[in-house]
């Protein structure tokens, strides 16, 4: 449904050419990796590890592991002045933040620079609602939800608000994690978002996470009568989660995929595996090895996978970078997207693939942006190897400034 903007850059000097290619965010890729960020989950549970805590958002993208952050949570509809709440874990709270006067809207303006920072690295990042106390985001009609679209979209989006929790910065769209509650108002709240989003000349997202269990109690209803461009089904926590992959009566990424082909009003929607980041994230845990064949069998199989979710980026880099790993068995498995189909939110696009063998990036480390690299120095990005041409800091490989060799993708 909605298509990705590939951006190329020609540098003309009077010496020589440069063509660079900067890899946008592409949500009909299969290999995208979105990580929640926003409720410190590993530091809720390990008080005493501080040094292990979430960090601010514009820490975890630095290298290009992830694709996807979605920022969790916004936990109530309808607070004081009829305004959402959210909060932000340790990041933004109101123990640590103030509110917008006459509203229970946290003023989280001080990661506006953060957002935009990962926006210009590729990434997007979108707002989740809900989560697993989410039983304060409902609507009592249609009618309700509707006119509610165009506060979230003010405050969170591309409209206009005196109480923007963000500042300038302007999100990529919205996710529903809906554990618990009715749906109603639900599909016309997100339908009339969509259409607020068409009008805009930016791309945005609607992404959901319903559990696993098909179909979903919470999400089910709102899934078959919306066109959302990316589910990330939770995996974990269920009886059909990734410990039982090699159980056919348990594991049902299948039956989410017939859905996706049959029944979501978006044929093109891509489903996410959903995992837990480190054992103490969630139930249904595995390992980097087992969860890296799963995924090289799943994107064999399945032509609606997407990638995969993590939950959450705090639990992913306490557990010895698990999101890089992740990433790492996503790009070794890629299938270039070569076609696309237009639908109303399409936008056309040039898909440049490579048909080269794989260059082996074992034991390679992420391109990061505050790291001094040397002539000879070896990074992995965007799925590629690049090698340092000479003292570069900052200079993204694949930018403007020419500063890397391409060695392959890998």
């Amino acid at each position: 449904m909605a298509l990705v903007k590939h951006v190329v850059h020609v540098i003309v000097s009077a010496m020589f050419t440069i063509t660079s290619t900067v890899i946008a965010f592409d949500i009909l890729s299969n290999n995208n990796l979105a990580v929640y960020w926003g409720q410190n989950s590993y530091g809720a549970s390990h008080h005493n590890q501080k040094a292990t805590w979430q960090q601010r958002l514009a820490h975890y993208c630095e290298d290009s592991a992830i694709d996807v952050f979605p920022i969790a949570f916004l936990t109530r509809f309808y607070g004081e002045g009829d305004l959402p709440s959210i909060n932000l874990g340790n990041t933004c709270n109101s123990g640590n933040s103030a509110e917008f006067a006459g509203t229970q809207l946290l003023d989280c303006s001080f990661l506006a620079s953060d957002i935009e920072e990962c926006q210009a690295a590729g990434k997007i990042v979108t707002l989740s609602i809900g989560g697993a106390s989410g039983g304060s985001v409902a609507f009592q009609s249609d009618t309700q939800a509707t006119q509610y679209a165009q506060v979230i979209w003010d405050i969170f989006l591309g409209g206009t608000s005196s109480t923007r929790p963000f500042g300038t910065a302007v999100l990529d769209g919205i996710d529903m994690d809906i554990e618990s509650g009715s749906q109603t108002g639900y599909a016309a709240f997100l339908k009339a978002l969509r259409k607020l989003m068409d009008a805009n000349e930016k791309q945005f997202y609607l992404t959901a996470a319903p559990q696993c269990v098909f179909p979903d109690a919470n999400l089910g209803d709102t899934l078959n009568a919306v066109g959302f461009d990316a589910v990330y089904v939770q995996f974990y926590n269920n009886w059909c989660g990734l410990q039982n992959y090699n159980n056919s009566d348990a594991w049902n990424f299948g039956t989410w995929d017939n859905w996706a082909k049959t029944k979501s009003p978006n044929r093109d929607v891509k489903i996410y595996i959903g995992a837990s980041a480190s054992p103490s994230a969630g139930d249904d845990y595995v390992d980097p090895g087992t969860l890296s064949t799963i995924i090289q069998e799943t994107m064999a199989q399945y032509s609606s996978f997407g990638g995969v979710m993590l939950w959450d980026v705090s639990q992913a880099y306490a557990n010895n970078r698990y999101d890089e790993s992740v990433k790492d068995a996503l790009d070794q498995c890629y299938i270039p997207t070569t076609t696309a189909s237009p639908t109303a939110t399409s936008t056309t696009v040039t898909t440049v693939t490579t048909t080269s063998p794989p260059t082996s990036c074992t034991g390679i480390k992420y391109w990061r942006k505050s790291s001094i690299y040397v002539k000879g120095d070896q990074v992995k990005h965007k799925g590629h190897l690049w090698m340092a041409k000479w003292w570069t800091q900052d200079d993204i490989p694949g930018g403007d400034a020419n500063a890397w060799l391409d060695e392959g993708s890998c």
